[in-house]
């Protein structure tokens, strides 16, 4: 059996993909309780800006969203060449497996240290290692709550704009689905992590929300743009590896078409 499936290249590359999809997102939300300033990687001085009423604003960003793009891109490529249904599979095992392993880091955080181990960096500048452990795994329950349900919905948006647009655009305009429907998804994606977190987890004001909305959503609405060539290079390494009649019947069919 396994040797008929790994002959089989659509099926190798969608469990590679998959795979793929599930580390990205699972790394992402590891990372994401860093929070970096956007104008220092560039070398520049933080901007102070007012928005919805709030000022100091500046681009402090979480380090997730370094990864997050990713996750709309392989999207994107999965709906093109197996369609939603593949789609929704991915994104509920990624959220199970994101979900276990949360899981895990609270029983590893609930676990009794050693004794030696908790003063075992304080040369380095650590003076307690179970404290840096939990301060660097746990997370609240809002904002985990919170990037799992954004994480799903955006997704489901992603999938319906961009199977909406490809009935009226068929094979062509790549660039106008996969931009377009990453743009949308990450407008709710933004909003809906904030509001579930922060507005009913910690009683944010809706000008906090908004603003840090719109700052987080103008980085993804660019990283979207910018990421597009992207996946036209996806695309080709596809074709190339499947084949270019392969491909075809398997754009057809996540359409849900037969061989035209």
């Amino acid at each position: 059996m396994i040797h008929s499936i790994l002959k089989d290249k659509p099926t190798k590359l969608f469990l590679g993909i998959s795979a793929f999809f599930v580390a990205n997102a699972l790394i992402a939300e590891c990372i994401g309780g860093k929070i970096f300033s956007l104008e220092k990687v560039f070398g520049l001085n933080p901007v102070q800006f007012n928005l919805f009423g709030q000022s100091g604003m500046s681009f402090n960003l979480t380090c997730g969203v370094l990864l997050w793009p990713l996750e709309f891109v392989i999207t994107d490529v999965v709906n093109e060449y197996y369609g939603p249904k593949a789609v929704r599979r991915i994104s509920y095992t990624a959220v199970a497996l994101i979900g276990y392993a949360f899981l895990m880091f609270y029983l590893a955080m609930q676990i009794a240290p050693a004794n030696f181990w908790i003063a075992s960096k304080q040369a380095d500048g650590i003076p307690n290692m179970q404290q840096a452990f939990s301060g660097i795994f746990g997370q609240g329950m809002w904002i985990i709550l919170g990037s799992l349900t954004a994480f799903l919905v955006s997704q489901i948006v992603d999938v319906t704009v961009f199977h909406r647009i490809k009935k009226v655009t068929g094979h062509k305009w790549v660039w106008l689905r996969a931009t377009g429907s990453t743009v949308v998804s990450q407008l709710v994606d933004s909003f809906v992590v904030l509001f579930i977190a922060f507005k009913i987890g910690n009683g944010w004001s809706w000008q906090l929300v908004l603003a840090i909305c719109f700052v987080n959503y103008l980085y993804k609405f660019t990283m979207a743009v910018v990421l597009t060539p992207l996946i036209y290079l996806i695309e080709g390494k596809i074709e190339r590896y499947v084949g270019h009649e392969t491909a075809h019947k398997m754009k057809l069919a996540a359409m849900g078409k037969s061989e035209e």
